[in-house]
């Protein structure tokens, strides 16, 4: 993709979060209920930690974009193909004391809850939870699936916390709520990049930093906006990456980020259990396919003309390409794994050469020969074969078979439950409501909208 597109791509996603954390905050000055107002400060503390990550990519793409520009020359390492990474099933143990728990004595100790998941600039949210002194477990029964992650991604978890049983004033916003950022939306990209720099309150060592968010503190909200309604704070986390990948439901350590003098304090175990699963591309996708040759037999002159697919760990080999398309069982199945070999054979690099695939089968060490059509054929099938073991080493454990993954349900549903934010807010209140909702403008009505439908 070209740089300046690239750049615009980007541009146009702060865009959209810069309005979607207008809206929240603009939301938030209307809210008339206290959960109306956590539910309001979790989007806002959403939206701004994306915004900060799509400065920090933008900051890294202008510098590659320099780099490469200085060299000259396009960098010739070899990237693996990217993922699909997901944690579901997420459970947080918690330790109350015995005269809380059993006896039910002392203080009602009410927390609003939620966990902030980022891998690269993808970030999501889960729902929000309210916590006491009932509950063993924090569980958030969310599907987070980020698309776009590589071998090398780092997955951070964050808890964030706030205390339920503060006082809440609602309308604390003030007239003018943070108007300033609308104005600067349609202008240029420096002033784009400058308005989000504002909105989030980032100096240039946010940027040099990485991602805002780490450590044991909230990323940094506007002043404006650092007014508004309930805060959460940071209550734990951790940073999974490839190597904590394994099937079925496992334990992960988790970093506390608070004291139990802290309003929002919970008694954490220490530990996060979930489901941690994993998708190369390279298992999900046809990686190549064409016509070639196999050696079937010692003969030197023994071939078999096949229509071959290289997908997951295998090279399909069929009689022909109908054969592919009416689901036939394939003549050969050639096994290709981690620590498959493939070379070409010495002969003259202009001719069709054979490709040698040498890996293990039922215990045994074998060697298949195939042969292309034209030595354009014979590079492009050799390359693909060597990248496609280069991924599956990269991606290590995750391609020993091919990991299921629930397709997450769709945050529509949360707009159509009984209780959601969003019609309690948008549409009128009923008789006997008591207060009235104030209606909203027809731009707050389209950004929360946009926020639930685009959510993921």
């Amino acid at each position: 993709m070209n740089d300046n597109i690239q750049d615009e791509v980007v541009l146009k996603q702060i865009e959209k979060e810069v309005r979607m954390r207008e809206g929240a905050s603009k939301l938030l000055g209307y809210c008339s209920r206290r959960e109306q107002a956590l539910e309001a400060s979790k989007n806002l503390l959403t939206c701004n930690t994306r915004i900060l990550a799509l400065l920090s990519q933008l900051q890294r793409m202008r510098k590659a974009q320099i780099l490469h520009g200085v060299e000259c020359r396009p960098s010739e390492d070899v990237v693996p193909c990217l993922g699909k990474v997901a944690l579901s099933d997420l459970r947080i143990p918690l330790m109350w004391k015995d005269t809380e728990y059993f006896k039910n004595k002392g203080e009602l100790h009410r927390c609003a809850v939620f966990c902030l998941l980022q891998c690269g600039t993808e970030i999501y949210d889960t729902d929000m939870v309210m916590v006491d002194r009932t509950l063993t477990d924090i569980c958030f029964e969310d599907t987070i699936v980020f698309k776009e992650a590589g071998p090398g991604f780092q997955l951070r978890v964050e808890l964030y916390s706030s205390s339920a049983v503060e006082d809440f004033s609602p309308g604390t916003l003030g007239p003018r709520r943070v108007g300033y950022l609308g104005g600067s939306l349609g202008c240029s990209s420096g002033k784009k990049i400058r308005a989000a720099l504002e909105s989030a309150a980032v100096c240039g060592s946010v940027l040099n930093s990485g991602f805002a968010g780490h450590g044991n503190v909230s990323p940094p909200l506007s002043p404006n906006m650092s007014r508004l309604g309930p805060k959460y704070n940071l209550l734990a986390h951790t940073t999974l990456t490839i190597e904590h990948i394994k099937d079925g439901f496992k334990t992960h350590d988790l970093s506390i980020a608070a004291t139990e003098e802290s309003a929002f304090w919970l008694p954490l175990y220490g530990n996060m259990c979930c489901r941690f699963m994993a998708q190369p591309l390279c298992m999900i996708q046809p990686v190549m396919r064409g016509k070639l040759k196999l050696k079937l037999e010692e003969d030197l002159n023994c071939w078999e003309n096949v229509f071959c697919v290289l997908r997951g760990h295998s090279l399909l080999c069929y009689q022909s390409e109908e054969d592919l398309e009416s689901e036939d069982e394939p003549l050969l199945v050639i096994p290709v794994k981690k620590d498959t070999l493939v070379c070409l054979s010495e002969t003259d690099p202009g001719q069709c050469q054979s490709i040698f695939i040498s890996t293990e089968h039922d215990g045994e060490d074998v060697t298949y020969t195939l042969i292309t059509h034209s030595p354009a054929d014979t590079r492009r099938w050799t390359e693909a074969l060597w990248r496609h073991v280069f991924n599956m080493s990269q991606w290590k454990q995750c391609c020993d078979h091919l990991m299921k993954i629930e397709t997450p349900r769709s945050r529509k549903a949360i707009t159509v439950r009984q209780g959601s934010l969003y019609h309690e807010i948008v549409t009128p209140s009923s008789p006997g409501d008591g207060c009235a909702v104030p209606d909203l403008s027809a731009e707050i009505r389209t950004l929360l909208y946009s926020y639930y439908k685009e959510s993921y």
